[in-house]
């Protein structure tokens, strides 16, 4: 919603108020330049609260039990889903989300495992950059190889349920499953971790999207307002609602909590989404059509992808199109 009323010029710029502010140097930078991003270029019109991050879930007991080590790298990954595979007794490496919402996850695996840092060159998206097609041909590979032959119709629903009640090693899902999980399994038989490395340690993840608090360019108590913001996002306060949220606090200093502490999901994306070697490609959440293009039409795609009725390449290439006419009418209305 950012970028809908920031471009009315409805939104007052946030930048000289958070220099001066006690907030300043407090906030993850990662999550500031993803709400910029959000808002439609450089100018800061929402200071976040929180955010999401993209996590691979995967169950401890069947990784020990194999003899296997956590699959942190894209390697380990790929190699854990074939050894985990016993069709036989329905086991499972890795479940697919091929239904609703199947989008975002298959773009975090891509540039994940590509390593292309930008989502556009110029005027024109990477999301076909060679590379790209290259990783999602390798991803795709697992489907029916690796997965249940279901999951082309999985959306998160049957996805975490289908996980947390069956023999399938690992799950792509953000932190938002993890009361799912935790009532599933327990705690000792399942770990979240941040989505896998390149095997230099190098992290490459898309942009998640970040809450945040806006002041209004008309309101009539900005002051009063701007105070409201600083209180909300204090460490204390920061801390206290993400806790509840689940999610991971905007303030660096609230990030470091005990409760943070001791979800480790929560710890490990906070320190992921904050660390040096991690790469953010941001997403235009920007576009207008982000919404449709993303979810709606390209989700039957993407099934046709998996079921083999279309290659990866021809998969993107229709993505990429879609994203550099969204993007030229952008450029001319803004």
């Amino acid at each position: 919603m950012l970028a809908e009323v920031a471009v009315q010029g409805a939104l007052e710029p946030l930048d000289s108020r958070l220099a001066k502010s006690t907030l300043n140097g407090r906030l993850s930078q990662n999550l500031i330049d993803v709400s910029k991003a959000a808002g439609g270029g450089d100018t800061l019109y929402q200071v976040p609260t929180s955010a999401n991050n993209g996590t691979l879930w995967y169950r401890t007991d069947l990784f020990k039990k194999a003899g296997l080590a956590a699959p942190t790298t894209w390697s380990k990954f790929y190699a854990a889903a074939d050894n985990l595979t016993d069709k036989g007794k329905n086991a499972f490496g890795f479940t697919f989300r091929g239904g609703e919402g199947s989008i975002a996850p298959a773009l975090d695996a891509v540039y994940g495992q590509s390593g292309i840092t930008s989502f556009w060159n110029g005027d024109k998206t990477t999301v076909n950059d060679p590379k790209n097609v290259a990783a999602l041909e390798k991803y795709i590979a697992l489907y029916k190889k690796d997965t249940p032959s279901a999951d082309v119709n999985n959306d998160f629903t049957k996805m975490v349920a289908q996980w947390d009640s069956g023999t399938i090693g690992m799950l792509s899902h953000n932190l938002g499953s993890y009361q799912d999980h935790l009532k599933a399994l327990g705690k000792d038989r399942f770990r979240g971790i941040p989505n896998p490395t390149l095997d230099d340690g190098t992290r490459v993840q898309v942009s998640n999207p970040v809450d945040g608090l806006s002041l209004f360019k008309s309101g009539k108590n900005k002051a009063a307002a701007w105070k409201f913001i600083e209180f909300a996002v204090s460490a204390a306060e920061n801390s206290k609602f993400n806790r509840s949220a689940g999610q991971v606090p905007a303030n660096t200093d609230a990030a470091k909590d005990a409760w943070v502490q001791q979800a480790e999901p929560t710890k490990l994306a906070a320190e992921a989404l904050n660390g040096a070697d991690t790469k953010i490609v941001q997403l235009p959440y920007y576009l207008p059509d982000w919404n449709t293009i993303s979810k709606s039409g390209n989700e039957p795609e993407f099934q046709k992808l998996l079921l083999g009725k279309v290659s990866a390449k021809q998969f993107l290439d229709t993505l990429a199109d879609q994203l550099d006419k969204a993007q030229a009418d952008w450029k001319k209305n803004h």
